[in-house]
Parts: C-alpha cells; sequence; structure tokens
C-alpha cells in the first residue's frame, strides 16, 4: 500500500484495550476515567480479520498495544491464533509498562508472561521507563509499581526477545538530571533506549513550557557527559527514531521528536487500529475510519479491504501536533 505521498504502509499498531494498571501523567492523567464499554471493543477474531485484510494488502509488521495490552484476557491465544492465522505478519511485538511481564501463570507451566510471550511468537518488546527513581516513578505513572517495572524487564531480558527496547518519555524538571543514568541503565541491560518527546495526545494541558523537553535539549544534557554523539542514519527500526552512537561504546540511543523534527513524517509507514475499532492513518489527526460497525454488519473482505485502502488514501502529509492540534480522545483510548 502507497499513500498520495509515497509513504509505504507496512505497519500495524493493534491497540487490544484502552485499560491500563498505570495512570501516566502524559496517557491517562488522573482516576476518573470511563472505560470503553466491553461490547464496543473488538473482539480478538474481529481484530485478527482486519488483520488478516491487511497483510493481503502489505502489512508485514504489527505491535499490540493498549492500553496495557497485558491486562486484557486471552492475550496468549490471541498471539497464538495470529501467529496460525497470518503468516505474512514477519515481526510481531508488544508495548508494555512491563509490570505483568514477570508475572508467574500457573496455567502456562508457571512461565513467566515474558517467556510465553516469546513462546506465543511475539519477537520484540518495547518497555516504557521514564525514570529509575521509585517516587519519580508513582508520580509521573500513579502507581507504586517501579520494582514490579524492573521485575518485568528483567524477566523480558531472560524470556528470549529479539529485542527489548526501552522508552522514555522526557518531562522537563522529570528526566534532565536522570539522563546520563538512564544510558548508562540501558547500556548495563543491553537495551536499546528511546527518547519521546511529550505530544498533545491526551489533553492540550499534557503539553506546556512547564513540562516539554525537547530531543535537542536531552542530546546536549547528554552530550555534556559523554561527548558528541555520533549520528548512525545506517540504522533503522520499524518507529520514526533517530540513532546516535554513545562515543567510546557500540552503544546506540534513539531521539523521537514528533514535535521539534520537521522531517518526523516523511517516512511513516503506519496505520493505528484503536480498541474500539476505528482506523487511524496518523496519531495527529483526527481523521479515522470505523470499522467495528461494517465488520458487525456483515462486510464482506473485499469492502473490508477497501475500507482499508480509503483509509490509507487519506493518510495526511504530516500531522497536525504543531498546528495548535486539539485532543478529542485520550493516548490510552487510541494505542501507544
Amino acid at each position: 500500500m502507497e499513500d498520495r505521498f509515497g509513504h509505504r504502509i507496512s505497519y500495524l499498531r493493534i491497540s487490544i484495550t484502552d485499560r491500563c494498571n498505570e495512570r501516566c501523567l502524559y496517557c491517562l492523567p488522573g482516576e476518573n476515567h470511563e472505560w470503553l464499554a466491553r461490547e464496543g471493543i473488538l473482539t480478538y477474531e474481529e481484530i485478527l480479520r482486519i488483520l488478516k485484510a491487511g497483510t493481503a494488502l502489505g502489512i508485514r509488521r504489527v505491535r499490540v498495544t493498549g492500553g496495557e495490552p497485558l491486562t486484557r484476557r486471552d492475550i496468549l491465544e490471541f498471539f497464538r491464533k495470529m501467529k496460525a492465522e497470518a503468516p505474512e505478519v514477519e515481526d510481531t511485538g508488544i508495548s508494555t509498562n512491563g509490570t505483568l511481564l514477570g508475572k508467574v501463570l500457573a496455567e502456562e507451566n508457571d512461565l513467566t508472561m515474558a517467556r510465553c510471550l516469546v513462546a506465543a511468537g511475539v519477537r520484540t518488546a518495547n518497555i516504557s521507563l521514564d525514570t529509575l527513581n521509585a517516587q519519580n516513578y508513582a508520580a509521573i505513572t500513579g502507581r507504586d509499581l517501579y520494582d514490579k517495572a524492573l521485575a518485568g524487564l528483567d524477566a523480558a531480558l531472560a524470556a528470549g526477545f529479539e529485542s527489548v527496547k526501552l522508552n522514555c518519555v522526557l518531562i522537563k524538571s522529570r528526566t534532565e538530571q536522570e539522563l546520563p543514568a538512564l544510558v548508562d541503565f540501558a547500556d548495563a541491560k543491553g537495551c536499546l533506549l528511546r527518547f519521546i518527546e511529550l505530544m498533545p495526545v491526551s489533553s492540550r494541558e499534557v503539553l506546556n513550557d512547564s513540562n516539554f523537553l525537547s530531543t535537542g535539549t536531552a542530546r546536549k544534557v547528554i552530550e555534556g557527559y559523554y561527548g558528541p554523539l555520533l549520528p548512525r542514519p545506517d540504522f533503522k527500526t520499524n518507529g520514526p527514531s533517530s540513532y546516535f552512537q554513545i562515543p567510546g561504546r557500540q552503544q546506540l540511543i534513539g531521539f523521537i521528536g514528533a514535535m521539534t523534527n520537521l522531517h518526523f513524517c516523511e517516512n511513516c509507514n503506519k496505520l493505528r487500529l484503536t480498541a474500539d475499532g476505528k482506523l487511524r492513518p496518523c496519531l495527529g489527526s483526527h481523521m479515522e475510519t470505523d470499522l467495528i460497525t461494517p465488520l458487525r454488519a456483515g462486510i464482506d473482505d473485499e469492502g473490508l479491504r477497501q475500507l482499508i485502502l480509503d483509509t490509507v488514501d487519506r493518510k495526511p502529509k504530516e500531522h497536525d501536533f504543531r498546528a495548535n492540534y486539539e485532543p478529542s480522545r485520550r493516548m490510552v483510548a487510541i494505542g501507544g
């Protein structure tokens, strides 16, 4: 699939739930949130049908997100079915806060969730970790789950994922002093670390001068500690990160700057499927296509593929985050 601007679409991010066991400041701030009704959420069978329509059109990479995807029941069975029914998918990943990866599952011969995910065909894990301070973790996430997050990371590293990446959202006055420690921690764990700018996806208040920390500023802080970073344009992953090498090390770190990188959207290759069955061609646009209604009305496979193609044809050239974007729903409802 290719849109009008030459974006070649091969990557689908699938949110399987809007529910989460944390309340991160930038995603689901506060406690008063009304979850989507169960009947308004795509079933696993409906998700697989959409995915199979997508693979017929060139989708080859999938990342399952939430909310927190590991809070949804029977997720392992979902991954097993995906592996069996959508063999065209070459790369299956999960994005998680990590707090449930170390959970021991009695029904799975006392294996950890992380090991079961690998056995079910999940190749990569992206784990959110914004701080190495337990108090800061509780302040950012609204939950005292720091120890479980670290245990989950260790479980992921022991499970045999092909890669484990750490995602750190940059927050002014919280992140700057921890940048070198985060870099050293990622190096010690053998994880690829990416620093991500805040985006106005949950509310406009998420993004203001008091909390916005740019990737450029973060890079300067890191260079003040390690020396000039070495650009690595030859290194690519599925997303829009720009990678650099730490001097004197093999370690690479990435920067994802949706707000400050004017070339951020040039190589976008993804679509997003929300938990309530909307197909979004861009995180930073209100444009979306309702798939759940036609699915439940009996649309055939050709009609479903045409809806996906129509969505790709409407994909914007770039996001609207720099144009006074007003979020219509929180990040947790769209998918991380």
